[in-house]
């Protein structure tokens, strides 16, 4: 929606109605992500995409369509069916584009929010068997603290959903939730789409070293907001760190303390200074926020060593593990640049529950010797 707003605002400045066609959900290999957007106005002019080219036209024809008759519509494109087929869906999926002949109900609340970078989820009803559950289409929005604006239709739904809401805004992930006509959990009877709006994730590293260096530009590909947190002015400097979203010259546990309670489930401390009168206590402090990742770089020997310090500092076994330490998957990475991909994808996998080989879970030496790699 967000990309598609300025937009529709000039149209509605200009008189025009507004057509929204979003996608709804994904089965398969799809060419654009659940949420992503199309506006179109009376007169057939587009805005976004919800398939990077592939049905927007026959999407376009729904939504003139929509307007036309003044009722929400959910269309299906698959590499199965005819039509879809027809005008170039390929890749082997299906998407569900929910088309409305209007923006939201909550529009305007939730432009307001856009505008001012404040975490929303959009909720939105996408699927509805029977006359007695809420209207396709029908919306509200839900901001991290509970509040609500507007309605689905239902108190009983509409309780359910504040709080499935609330929870997704914490996971940061966008997703469909299903219940009964008064909320049940385990029925199918309504569909409810729950789109998260939050500003990017945040990277804090600790460290100014060559890996952090390649660390910030593979985190600035995968969108995340980076800090990178050094007490050593020489070495933490913008110069070095161009891509960095800020570069600050602190102790870890004091910058950690004024960030702390920023830190979500969505953000990743990655501890790369090396040096245990730096890192235990980054750890530690770490340890005291909600980051949903915490990694810590070094040799099994070296960490051995901070986990004796770690202990003795008053953590326990159950915090230690939350410890990804060596620091990333065991994908054989020896460059900082390798090594910096292998902690991104260690991020990925841990925040979306995949089992993947990270080095902590392994004995042996980190790097294989060149002649066995080569192999």
């Amino acid at each position: 929606m967000q990309e598609v707003i300025g937009d529709i605002e000039r149209w509605r400045r200009a008189g025009l109605r507004v057509a929204v066609a979003r996608v709804v959900g994904l089965e398969g290999s799809g060419p654009r992500d659940p949420g992503a957007t199309m506006a179109v106005n009376e007169q057939g002019e587009v805005a976004g995409s919800v398939s990077g080219g592939c049905v927007e036209g026959a999407v376009v024809t729904e939504a003139l369509a929509a307007m036309a008759g003044e009722a929400p519509r959910r269309c299906t494109f698959g590499y199965s069916d005819e039509e879809a087929f027809a005008v170039g869906l390929t890749c082997g999926g299906t998407i569900h584009v929910l088309v409305t002949p209007d923006v939201p109900l909550v529009y305007d609340e939730l432009r307001a929010a856009l505008a001012t970078a404040t975490p929303v989820v959009l909720a939105t009803v996408v699927e509805r068997a029977g006359d007695e559950v809420p209207a396709l289409g029908s919306s509200m929005l839900v901001d991290a603290d509970g509040r609500v604006d507007g309605s689905l239709g239902s108190p009983e739904i509409d309780e359910v959903v504040r709080r499935d809401a609330v929870g997704a805004l914490a996971s940061g992930l966008s997703t469909t939730r299903h219940y009964g006509a008064r909320g049940e959990a385990r029925m199918r009877t309504v569909g409810v789409f729950l789109e998260v709006f939050a500003p990017p994730p945040h990277m804090v590293i600790f460290g100014a070293v060559d890996f952090t260096a390649a660390l910030v530009r593979v985190a600035k590909v995968l969108g995340y907001r980076v800090t990178v947190c050094d007490a050593r002015p020489a070495f933490a400097t913008r110069a070095r760190f161009p891509l960095a979203d800020e570069v600050v010259v602190d102790r870890p546990e004091r910058h950690l303390a004024t960030i702390a309670g920023e830190l979500s489930p969505r953000d990743a401390v990655c501890v790369l200074t090396h040096d245990a009168k730096f890192d235990v206590p980054a750890i530690v402090a770490a340890l005291g926020t909600r980051a949903g990742y915490l990694g810590a770089m070094g040799s099994r020997r070296t960490h051995a060593d901070r986990v004796q310090r770690l202990r003795e500092a008053g953590v326990d076994a159950a915090d230690l593990e939350r410890v990804m330490a060596p620091i990333g998957l065991d994908i054989g990475a020896r460059t900082p640049e390798e090594t910096a991909v292998a902690i991104c994808a260690e991020i990925i996998a841990q925040r979306t529950g995949r089992h993947a080989p990270s080095l902590r879970d392994r004995s042996g030496p980190i790097h294989q010797p060149a002649e066995v790699a080569a192999r």
